[in-house]
């Protein structure tokens, strides 16, 4: 018998049906990966699952005997005592005391001592005192001491460093229990998933599979429906002429006919659209110099405790920089020193000319509750300008899938999702060619993220980026800053380039070893580039920098120009002779231009 059975399940919340329908059954011991936009109703079939919410229609039947446990987004306001006091009641509220399998209070300690083993937590150590991604360990123990069957999670790495997050999944591997959890990390999903949940336009699609299978299936399905809705259409669309033909026309029409077409009206109105994505665009700020931030010996401590010791390096424009380590190593002051708002204790930072910086806060802290999403966005403005181009507010944060009625929410209205969605609308409002992301992905949708990814590549400017997301990490970034037991140190690539380099260290942590030497980016790229660096300009030198921007700007505007011919249609009516000299002349410029950046990077990068 299956440990969990939905049967026609339906959930309104007041208003359009979350879930309309919706039957699947879960076994014991599976693990599942439960997938869907922002305010799909991921949540929402969680708390049905737990019981904190009962479906407007259909039947949930639980197993007999069979405990279910959530553990929600938020670490619960007014949890206090220490860790072992913060378990102990939950195992109270859970009543696991009065279980079949804890009935004696000696099994009940017994069972805590036996979590907070599995755990790896500190029984003695004050909750409060804790970090969040600690925090969130501890409250996942005290859904685990009774033992449940069946374990939903809500976001279970939101907040968690890397090294958490790889305990998880090492340890939700070896859990007896069925669990169902809803995450935004793919590589976590990949890893941990063995069957995929995804709740889109209120139905609720089942793979038996894991989630790298699920998008190629997912992918072909989403195909078939396309041409089958364009068939309709293109059916509904003949009946219609058929409909609107004249008298004579009319007096024969077939009456099954009519109905029919009646039928197909109310079936393409009843038409669920696939939700779009999120329209993000980055606004590029000019220019920035050649070179963002050289720094040399960097060391800053704070309350004796050491967050950099000794650390060099060079972040030049379009640099795309990943920083990792543990929560609360001092990732956030490691960015204001290299950004030069913090002064270091030792060692020095250049920063370049030109730079524009924007930033991203992981606590959300640029966003005023008790303001609307409109006025948090606009600044209490009628418009944004975008590009050079003032654009509506309404319409603009329509690109991030606020309609104007849900612009018009408080901020503390609004879901994790959405507010990070909030945050980003109002990031990219601001010209930058320095973008420095805490933290973005938290909450955000898998579509929004793998659309955020793209146009960080496309991004010519600087990126700065905290992350855990792996993938994320993999996806965005050419060179990784990374916290370990040895310092602080850089790594060429990603986060896997990272492991690859790194020494091997112990699978329970992700940040530790020392740096191979090979492996480090420290200091200036290379020798000769740093002594070319400091060559002084010729005066014929001089002038060639000073001609270039000019140079640039011509050859782009050509280029420009032909590429808007060759867009026409009527180009290709043209003589074979002709559209071969402008395709020759295309690549004589895209080469021209390559060339001319190329010289001026490296004539503007030895006056700094």
């Amino acid at each position: 018998m299956p440990l969990v059975t939905a049967a026609d399940l339906t959930v309104r919340l007041g208003g359009p049906p979350l879930l309309e329908g919706v039957s699947f059954h879960i076994e014991a011991g599976e693990r599942v990966g439960l997938l869907g936009r922002n305010g799909a109703g991921k949540s929402t079939l969680l708390r049905v699952l737990s019981g904190d919410l009962e479906p407007d229609g259909g039947e949930l039947r639980l197993s007999r005997g069979s405990t279910v446990c959530l553990l929600a987004q938020e670490v619960p306001q007014g949890v206090e005592g220490n860790v072992r006091d913060v378990i102990e009641d939950g195992a109270l509220e859970l009543g696991a005391a009065s279980s079949g399998e804890l009935k004696a209070e000696w099994k009940v300690e017994h069972r805590i001592d036996e979590v907070l083993g599995q755990m790896a937590l500190d029984g003695s150590a004050e909750f409060a005192t804790l970090s969040s991604g600690m925090k969130r360990r501890v409250m996942l123990a005290r859904a685990l001491v009774a033992g449940p069957d069946l374990l939903l999670l809500d976001e279970p790495t939101n907040h968690l460093d890397v090294e958490s997050i790889t305990w998880l999944e090492s340890f939700l591997k070896r859990l007896d229990a069925a669990v169902v959890f809803v995450t935004h990390d793919r590589s976590f999903l990949q890893s941990i998933a063995r069957r995929i949940f995804e709740i889109d336009r209120s139905r609720l699609f089942d793979g038996v599979c894991d989630y790298a299978t699920f998008l190629k299936r997912k992918e072909a399905t989403l195909a078939a429906e396309a041409r089958q809705d364009a068939e309709f259409d293109k059916v509904l669309a003949g009946e219609e002429v058929w409909i609107r033909r004249g008298v004579k026309e009319r007096r024969k029409r077939n009456q099954g006919r009519v109905r029919r077409l009646e039928v197909m009206r109310d079936a393409r109105r009843d038409r669920r659209e696939i939700t779009g994505n999120v329209q993000v665009r980055i606004q590029e700020g000019r220019r920035s110099g050649n070179l963002v931030a050289e720094v040399a010996d960097l060391t800053f401590a704070f309350d004796e405790r050491t967050i950099v010791k000794g650390f060099s390096t060079e972040i030049l424009r379009g640099d795309k920089i990943g920083i990792i380590g543990p929560n609360g190593i001092g990732k956030t002051t490691l960015v204001r020193l290299l950004l030069g708002e913090l002064k270091p204790q030792g060692g020095s930072v250049r920063l370049g000319t030109n730079l524009q910086i924007s930033y991203f806060d992981q606590l959300r802290g640029q966003l005023r509750e008790d303001k609307s999403i409109q006025e948090n966005v606009g600044d209490g403005n009628q418009s944004v300008e975008i590009n050079g181009k003032s654009q509506h507010i309404f319409g603009y944060l329509q690109n991030f899938l606020f309609t104007p009625d849900r612009a018009r929410t408080p901020v503390a209205m609004l879901s994790g999702g959405e507010r990070n969605r909030v945050l980003l609308a109002r990031l990219f409002t601001k010209p930058a060619n320095v973008i420095v992301l805490d933290e973005p992905t938290n909450d955000l949708d898998v579509e929004t993220l793998e659309l955020l990814e793209e146009r960080l590549v496309e991004y010519n400017g600087t990126v700065v980026l905290i992350s855990h997301d792996r993938s994320f990490l993999n996806n965005v970034v050419t060179s990784t800053i990374v916290f370990e037991d040895g310092g602080v140190n850089e790594y060429v690539g990603g986060y896997d380039d990272w492991l690859t380099q790194r020494p091997s260290a112990s699978p329970a942590s992700e940040c530790t070893g020392k740096m191979p030497s090979s492996a480090v980016r420290s200091g200036p790229r290379s020798a000769e580039a740093m002594a070319a660096r400091k060559r002084r300009l010729s005066y014929n030198e001089s002038r060639e920098l000073k001609s270039l921007p000019q140079k640039i700007e011509e050859l782009e505007a050509e280029l420009a120009k032909i590429h808007e011919a060759m867009a026409d249609p009527d180009f290709y009516r043209q003589s074979g002779d002709e559209i071969a000299e402008k395709q020759t002349r295309a690549k004589e410029l895209e080469a021209d231009l390559s060339t001319s950046y190329a010289r001026w990077e490296e004539l503007e990068a030895r006056t700094e």
